[in-house]
């Protein structure tokens, strides 16, 4: 039997490129898996604290802190990925979950446990679904990413906005816009995570995996929050 060696070869070579993807997606889910755990256990564990409690309602510049501290973690991490070694760069992302559990305690005095349980597996099927979909459209998904970011800084500014004004009909806009924004954002990084392991060198898999699993944390989180608005149902 007689075989085409050219297209043996390109056979071989996509399903080589199709391993590393996929070898690099699962690292990537891993990741962010792993941290939305610790996220969960911290925040968890510090909303049935009475001590931390007491300390967060007496001290309002600990959650500025935390803020800030988030945001530098991840500029440095997105900005330095390719000068920190992979285990600095993953080490500081599950600092960041960590800190974030923090951030998340409150959520658990202001919202039942049934309706934060609910908005939790509401939000897991909204991104599984729109994840799967980024990773198997043929569709570019770019202008609509470059659309969604910027949408994303007019939901930043409003936010802030609202930060002064007060206005309930301004906080649905905001949250239905969030909602929609984070949807969408989850099918574009998920395609552009893709992407780069197509074109990866193999020894930076473990930093693509890193700053992935960062940008999916990021949407499951800011999805969640969104949601939570429209689900969750206040404490008496």
């Amino acid at each position: 039997m007689n075989y085409d060696v050219n297209n043996y070869n390109a056979y071989n070579s996509g399903t080589t490129v199709q391993s590393m993807v996929s070898s690099a997606m699962k690292k990537v889910y891993l990741k962010m898996t792993f941290a939305l755990l610790v996220t969960a256990l911290v925040s968890f564990f510090c909303a049935s604290s009475p001590t931390f409690q007491q300390f967060a309602l007496t001290n309002r510049w600990f959650m500025w802190v935390m803020m800030f501290v988030e945001l530098g973690i991840v500029f440095g991490v997105s900005a330095g990925i390719q000068k920190l070694s992979s285990p600095t760069a993953t080490g500081l992302f599950y600092l960041f979950a960590v800190v974030n559990g923090l951030m998340l305690a409150p959520i658990f005095w202001v919202y039942t446990m049934t309706s934060i349980a609910k908005t939790f597996f509401i939000t897991a099927g909204t991104f599984g679904a729109m994840s799967v979909f980024g990773y198997t459209t043929n569709q570019d998904l770019t202008k609509i990413g470059n659309i969604l970011f910027m949408a994303l800084i007019g939901l930043i500014i409003a936010s802030l906005v609202n930060i002064f004004t007060h206005s309930s009909t301004l906080e649905w806009i905001i949250t239905i816009a969030g909602v929609i924004i984070f949807v969408g954002l989850t099918a574009w990084d998920t395609q552009q995570i893709k992407r780069m392991a197509m074109v990866m060198p193999a020894d930076q898999v473990n930093r693509l995996a890193t700053l992935g699993a960062l940008s999916l944390y990021l949407d499951f989180i800011n999805l969640f929050l969104y949601l939570l608005r429209i689900f969750g149902s206040n404490r008496d």
